[in-house]
């Protein structure tokens, strides 16, 4: 019978950066999420996101029957490059600098999902990474990989939350791991830094206000005003939460996985040049990354709005 150990040995070999064991069962945390999902939904901070709502994200085991455990896994996917301030340039989150997580994260889920299956003709397994209606953060802090921060997303106390998450159903009954306790205290950082006021409440991210939403998500044409006016050269998503976060200033630390070294194009793209790419151009730059969500006709819309942005400070600064 194998055991939890045997199989985070495994996943480190493979080279997951953490890993730990959630028990699929009706706990209070469980319940707890529910409530909290079900209450974010009902306010609307999903704004179009429909997929959030999918009744299988209440219910892990709508997506296997049969599973008894989740082995949640994280990848830490820090470079030490930095942002450009220069109004010229864009700026680009730090997930899509590098090629696609989806296909690194993948092909690491296969190989262990794999190694699983090998061991017993009996064992199933499921792997996701961003592939279904999961709560992956809420799993990863079951499993004892972080904890859900003001912000939203995950924390570690190795790499901060600067991590890609996935995870492996499995009929497998294993030894859980304890639940992650929280450490944000009394922090504000995260919400006293986001221009737009996304963060409407400690551990409630309402997208209607976010920019990484409106960057990524958003297929209007226009975006609205008063997310327009504050992108600060965002351009594709949004670290601004992230990089103010203490505990990512503090514990963050270079990847060793080589295909999250940035692309060079993606560390400091010229806004000039994104408002106007065409098709072919897109394609190219963004062959091989997590990107490719944002469509060309995205990035133009995207990159037009810090333009005009930056013209309009440039203009009242004159006036003033």
């Amino acid at each position: 019978m194998l055991r939890s150990k045997q199989i985070k040995t495994q996943a480190q070999a493979i080279g997951f950066h953490k890993v730990g064991i959630a028990k699929v069962d009706r706990s209070e945390n469980h319940n707890q999420a529910v409530q909290h999902l079900q209450s974010w939904l009902a306010l609307g901070y999903h704004a179009d996101m429909a997929w959030m709502a999918n009744p299988q994200r209440q219910d892990v085991r709508s997506l296997m029957p049969e599973a008894r455990s989740l082995i949640c896994v994280a990848l830490n996917y820090y470079t030490p490059h930095q942002h450009s301030e220069h109004p010229e340039d864009g700026k680009i989150s730090r997930y899509g600098w590098g090629r696609d997580y989806h296909k690194v994260m993948g092909q690491k889920l296969k190989a262990l999902s794999s190694w699983l299956q090998e061991q017993q003709s009996d064992i199933r397994t499921r792997y996701y990474v961003d592939t279904a209606p999961i709560q992956d953060k809420v799993w990863a802090q079951q499993a004892g990989i972080g904890w859900i921060a003001k912000n939203g997303n995950v924390i570690t106390t190795e790499y901060g939350s600067w991590v890609f998450l996935g995870e492996i159903l499995t009929n497998l009954d294993l030894e859980p791991d304890r639940p992650h306790s929280q450490h944000c205290g009394t922090c504000t950082r995260c919400l006293d830094a986001c221009p737009t006021q996304a963060i409407a409440k400690p551990f409630v991210v309402d997208a209607n206000r976010c920019i990484a939403y409106h960057t990524i998500e958003n297929r209007s044409s226009e975006l609205p005003p008063e997310i327009a006016g504050k992108l600060s050269g965002w351009v594709a998503g949004c670290d601004i939460c992230q990089d103010v976060c203490p505990w990512n200033q503090r514990f963050a630390q270079e990847t060793n996985i080589a295909d999250f070294q940035p692309y060079p194009p993606n560390i400091r793209p010229k806004l000039q040049y994104l408002a106007q790419i065409e098709e072919t151009a897109w394609d190219r730059q963004f062959r091989a990354s997590a990107l490719r969500r944002i469509k060309p006709k995205m990035l133009r819309r995207n990159a037009r709005a810090n333009l005009i942005a930056r013209e309009n400070s440039t203009d009242e600064k004159g006036i003033s």
